[in-house]
């Protein structure tokens, strides 16, 4: 079963017809072998395989998404995402684009570092330090907005996104209204279809902005203005 659309619906609405709106599917990649061994990757020239648990992911979600129309499928320069996004839709004819704005944190000399090594870094350091040699979090959030934005302004009607885990934490967490991007929704599953109608997509980009926006400037900065 496809998860529910991000957000709440106003009580007594009920959700409404997948026919009649917009539809934005986000996805996290399929399971990769740095997955598997726990490791860092935010160089897409690094290459990252599937590992057979994550072609078995990826087509289950395919089936997922088999009975609903994708008129175009965005993925990222991580060849993790494109492979998930072809197992996927294999045998339809979705259009396949890149979108840089989406890829994976940059996290420069922690590339392969172990996860705890990472989260180590990550825990000395706010969101607002550049990883050394990369880019913050906060940077790679703004990033973020600027992709879902596009989305928005695209004439598509249904979208499939295949990503990474943190720009579809921060769209989940910033639609629902959270003063924090990496919670409450903190780890995703690999190849778990998240549904965003253009309201919660929106709520995500100002979301997103807010909160990246105020760390950058230190106060409620006038260079964040909602949409």
């Amino acid at each position: 079963m496809l998860s529910k659309l991000v957000g709440e619906a106003e009580p007594g609405q009920g959700w409404r017809s997948l026919h009649s709106m917009e539809l934005y599917v986000i996805a996290r990649h399929a399971e990769s072998t740095l997955n598997f061994e726990n490791r860092i990757n935010g160089d897409p020239a690094v290459p990252v395989e599937l590992t057979e648990k994550g072609r078995e992911e990826a087509r289950l979600l395919g089936q997922q998404l088999r009975h609903i129309a994708i008129d175009l499928c965005i993925h990222t320069r991580f060849a993790r995402t494109r492979d998930t996004a072809a197992i996927a839709l294999e045998g339809r004819d979705v259009p396949f684009e890149l979108e840089p704005l989406l890829d994976d944190v940059d996290v420069g000399e922690l590339e392969g570092r172990t996860l705890e090594e990472y989260r180590a870094w990550k825990r000395a350091h706010t969101r607002r330090d550049p990883f050394p040699g990369g880019e913050s979090l906060d940077d790679a959030g703004r990033r973020y907005a600027r992709a879902f934005q596009k989305l928005l302004e695209r004439p598509q009607s249904s979208i499939l996104v295949v990503a990474h885990e943190i720009p579809l934490r921060y769209a989940i967490n910033a639609a629902d209204g959270s003063d924090d991007l990496d919670g409450p929704a903190h780890q995703l599953a690999n190849a778990t279809p998240y549904l965003f109608d253009r309201e919660s997509l929106a709520r995500a980009v100002e979301g997103i902005e807010r909160l990246t926006y105020y760390r950058l400037a230190g106060v409620a900065t006038a260079r964040w203005e909602p949409r």
